[in-house]
């Protein structure tokens, strides 16, 4: 079995960052990424539909150490697979990863202080050991994304598919093609497909609030002329911190004024009735994730006549398209379900603590990295309402404080323990994908360190500044041999 410091599960954005951290900050230390797949990249790698892109910008969503210096700050997956292939290649972190190495299992022992972590392989099973285990394998499955069956499916005539496998041997030219759903990904594949199909519907049920955004950054742009590259990515990586931290704030202080600002946007964007029919939601902005239209290409499709939106609901498919409940046919060639990611906890996998089986909807969160009762265990898990890289650049960078801290012989088990009661308290976001995974998510509570603020600016802070003894996060020594003290810590 081989025996590292750190395990680290997944080699997509959040883990080649985690592994760069682990290199810069905690030199010496042995590590290995286990990755389920046969490439780096995650879901930049994963997802291949038309048009696939970031949904914020690259400043943000790039690493905290590694310069985005392309021309768009709205990058396209290529690009993005790019640069998470050469942040690998350039730390020498793609020689530590072991592919098509899927995490099934993984086991903490408090006598030895240390995890074993079961991967399944093409050649059967394989064990690892180590002192940390860091799950940075995103956060819904790759494998399984929701998709609902519609009544009908079977006698449709053309092809159906779901957009997070998008066939590679697909013709949309000059067909009909309809896209079911109104998140990013519908966002996002509509106007690109638009350009060659013979017309595309974005079916939905309900709006989705949509913003504008330039793909390019001008100012990004010119910084980087007079400036070093770094100098230049800092200094519009900060612009926009603030900006989304402010705007999010305001959406909960004032979220009429912004449910207004946002409709007289799109005002300028699309007809009124089109608006009012169609781009109107019921919640407020920021309720469920906000969808970005680089260079207004969405409204453009929409206003043009190449793409058009239906708000309905599907009563049963035939052969020939999607009969609705209003009554309304549309015909269609092709199907595309945009309907959605199903989330997925710690990878999928098995999590055991002295041989008892954790239910992470159990167990509170602890800082937005930890649960409580697990021992030695951080997860990857980014903002909701800002870019994912901010959160996982600040977990890894907290994650190497406690790497080294475990170094302590007399003390080399940390874990989250709650003495008292608390309040739980429901997710800021309530998108379909977040509320179909509840009963499977940690709970949280209103009072810190058992909630995950989704708060960069609060978290920063502490992060950097607040101690790793805190009162709660103990480091204990090592147990008697098959003790259940670190299992029940949290009952």
């Amino acid at each position: 079995m081989d025996s590292f410091d750190v395990v680290i599960v997944g080699a997509g954005l959040s883990g080649i960052g985690a592994a760069w951290h682990l290199k810069d900050k905690c030199k010496g230390k042995s590590f290995a990424i286990l990755e389920a797949r046969d490439a780096i990249g995650g879901t930049w790698d994963l997802f291949r539909y038309p048009g696939i892109r970031s949904d914020s910008d690259m400043f943000t969503l790039g690493y905290n150490f590694r310069p985005w210096t392309e021309q768009k700050a709205i990058a396209d997956g290529p690009h993005i697979l790019k640069y998470v292939n050469e942040t690998a290649r350039e730390g020498g972190i793609d020689q530590h990863i072991r592919f098509r190495h899927k995490v099934s299992e993984a086991s903490f022992d408090s006598s030895t202080g240390r995890w074993t972590v079961t991967a399944d392989t093409p050649e059967g099973q394989r064990q690892f050991n180590c002192r940390l285990l860091l799950m940075a394998a995103g956060y819904y499955s790759y494998d399984n994304p929701h998709n609902p069956h519609f009544e009908g499916e079977e006698s449709f005539g053309g092809r159906i598919f779901h957009a997070q496998h998008w066939p590679q041997d697909v013709d949309y030219r000059n067909k009909r093609v309809v896209v079911i759903g109104s998140g990013a990904t519908a966002v996002t594949i509509v106007p690109v497909v638009a350009r060659d199909a013979a017309h595309v519907t974005m079916l939905q049920r309900s709006p989705t609030w949509m913003v504008s955004r330039p793909a390019e950054d001008k100012i990004a742009n010119f910084l980087r002329r007079v400036l070093p590259p770094m100098a230049a990515y800092n200094l519009v990586r900060w612009r926009n911190v603030l900006m989304q931290s402010w705007f999010f704030k305001r959406t909960r202080t004032h979220p009429e004024k912004v449910n207004k600002g946002v409709t007289d946007m799109l005002l300028k964007e699309l007809p009124e009735d089109v608006v009012k029919a169609h781009f109107q939601p019921s919640y407020n902005v920021w309720d469920q994730r906000l969808c970005l239209v680089p260079d207004s290409d969405f409204f453009k499709a929409v206003k043009d006549g190449t793409a058009s939106v239906v708000t309905d609901h599907v009563d049963h498919f035939d052969a020939n398209g999607i009969a609705l409940q209003s009554g309304q046919h549309i015909d269609a060639d092709i199907i595309v379900k945009a309907t959605g990611l199903r989330l997925q906890v710690l990878g999928g996998a098995k999590v055991l603590v002295d041989g008892k089986e954790i239910r992470p909807n159990d167990r509170y969160v602890y800082r937005g990295m930890m649960l409580e009762g697990v021992p030695n265990l951080v997860y990857v898990f980014g903002y909701f309402n800002a870019s994912w890289t901010l959160r996982a650049d600040l977990t890894c960078e907290w994650t190497c404080r406690l790497l080294n801290a475990l170094d302590n012989p007399a003390t080399p088990i940390a874990v989250p323990e709650r003495k008292v009661d608390v309040q739980d308290e429901p997710l800021l976001l309530n998108s379909g994908y977040v509320q179909r995974a509840l009963d499977t998510l940690p709970r949280q509570s209103s009072t810190d360190p058992w909630r995950d603020t989704q708060d960069y600016l609060r978290d920063r802070k502490a992060i950097h500044q607040d101690p790793l003894s805190d009162g709660t996060l103990k480091f204990r020594p090592l147990a008697p041999a098959r003790t259940q003290a670190y299992a029940e810590a949290a009952e």
